[in-house]
């Protein structure tokens, strides 16, 4: 989704962890822990729904379940095979890969596009698999003992209006942790030690980290890029390099599976799907949920599965953008039951007709933890069938130009009409074999119109231009939606 402006962190509280020791299944010593191992499922359990809310599943039931298998292989080999282990493909361009406590594995359609075999997933499962069995979680939030740690999400509500609990909150912020150098160093080693004994071959595993160093500088995306996540501690390629030859030595019938791991690549989307959402300069378009609407010139943007937000470059002011819960309640009713219930302290508006849906727009005071008055413009929209827009904005006093430009943008939602923004279509992975042998570039060039240039698309099948293919090798471009 589109980049922009990180407002407002959300703090990461996790309530009632007592401090104590626990062993540590990899090395089997005594730990030191602020997280037990129920809590650890919890924050994974929890986790879970705020990834999936925020993030969203890749709608491929083919390509979850493919990659679940693998998971689930190299779990089994694992130091916890007994735990109920999740394999989940969360639907984002970003090249990345992450671990919750618990046993909750993610893996971003983005990075699926970029490797080129099967035991190479097996090496990234069994990395992220490592972290978990080791408790590198579970160890970084003891160390930094929950004080520092932040969502990297836009927050502009207070608590009377926060979508997941505090423990679901520390759940999405690993997903932004820095792992230290050791224990970088020791997921690499589960990782190609679990890869190996569930019957891959961990010499693949070197060249995807290849493959990240090459991409890394293209990344740019919403979430964090694998090494921006996994920092490279030292020369990974040659670490993993001498880690699995010493795996493979006298091992026989180990397996790569290039072949079916490129097919399950077919149709696979790639980089942003505009279907969820896109902009064009400052014009927001949603064609699943057919409605567009204008923010403010020149304010930066984010763009997430759960929300749009847009910022004043010089963060004097904010807007952001849900969808809320579904209502029967009239818009000025339902603003009325925050009232009572006490979400919000008070409000002062009135119901308007705003591009042609029903909906109240004013003002909302809300009380911040510590007692401090914050005042929201706010809007609410009632769509079809009862589905209700929230679009909050703060700036620094109402009436002030950045607050009359916040009103302005509310009251530009409309709905989305125009046949060629709803039909818009991602770009797709597609997977051909090579039709004849030459360097790269040029059979790749005979492959008909793609989306990426011939860097990218090297960078895609962890090749290089002038490398030799083969006739009949499987190989990957990219074609528009």
């Amino acid at each position: 989704m589109s980049q922009g402006v990180k407002l407002m962190p959300l703090a990461l509280v996790v309530v009632g962890l007592m401090c104590g020791c626990a062993t540590n299944p990899v090395t089997g010593q005594s730990q030191f822990t602020l997280v037990s191992s129920s809590q650890e499922l919890q924050i994974g359990r929890e986790g879970y729904k705020a990834v999936v809310a925020e993030y969203g599943t890749y709608d491929a039931a083919a390509v979850q379940a493919y990659v679940d298998s693998v998971g689930q292989r190299v779990a089994k080999v694992s130091h916890l095979p007994n735990l109920e282990w999740h394999f989940t493909v969360v639907d984002d361009a970003a090249v990345n890969a992450f671990a919750m406590p618990g046993g909750y594995i993610y893996i971003t359609r983005g990075i699926l596009a970029y490797l080129n075999s099967e035991a190479q997933l097996a090496g990234v499962l069994g990395h992220e698999i490592g972290h978990v069995t080791a408790r590198h979680s579970a160890a970084q939030i003891t160390k930094q003992q929950l004080a520092s740690l932040g969502l990297g999400l836009a927050s502009m509500v207070s608590e009377g209006f926060q979508r997941y609990s505090n423990v679901a909150q520390t759940g999405l912020g690993l997903l932004f942790l820095k792992y230290s150098r050791e224990n970088e160093n020791q997921a690499d080693e589960l990782g190609v030690e679990y890869a190996t004994k569930a019957g891959y071959d961990p010499r693949e595993i070197p060249a995807t980290y290849a493959m990240l160093k090459r991409v890394s500088d293209k990344s740019g995306q919403r979430l964090p890029t694998f090494l921006a996540t996994h920092p490279d501690p030292g020369d990974r390629q040659n670490r993993t390099t001498a880690l699995s030859q010493q795996a493979a030595a006298g091992k026989a019938g180990l397996q790569v599976r290039e072949r079916n791991y490129l097919l399950h690549q077919q149709g696979l989307v790639f980089g942003r799907d505009p279907r969820e959402g896109y902009f064009e300069g400052q014009h927001y378009f949603h064609p699943t949920l057919r409605f567009q609407i204008q923010f403010p010139s020149g304010w930066q943007t984010q763009d997430t599965r759960s929300a749009v937000m847009v910022g004043e470059p010089n963060q004097r002011a904010a807007m952001q953008l849900t969808l809320n819960e579904a209502t029967q309640l009239s818009p000025s009713d339902y603003v009325s039951q925050l009232e009572r219930s006490g979400r919000i302290a008070a409000a002062q508006g009135g119901s308007e007709n705003i591009g042609g849906f029903p909906a109240w727009i004013g003002h909302v005071r809300v009380t911040a933890q510590d007692g401090t008055p914050i005042i929201y413009a706010a809007s609410f929209i009632t769509v079809r069938g009862g589905q209700m827009f929230r679009i909050l904005g703060r700036s620094g006093a109402i009436g002030d130009p950045d607050d009359q430009r916040i009103l302005q943008s509310m009251r530009s939602f409309a709905s989305l009409t125009d046949p060629r923004r709803l039909a818009v279509r991602p770009d797709q992975v597609r997977v051909a074999p090579a039709a004849s042998t030459g360097q790269f570039q040029t059979v790749i060039e005979s492959m008909g119109q793609q989306a990426l240039g011939l860097d990218d698309t090297s960078i895609l099948n962890n090749l290089f231009p002038d490398q030799d293919v083969r006739r009949g090798q499987l190989l990957k471009i990219v074609v528009h939606g």
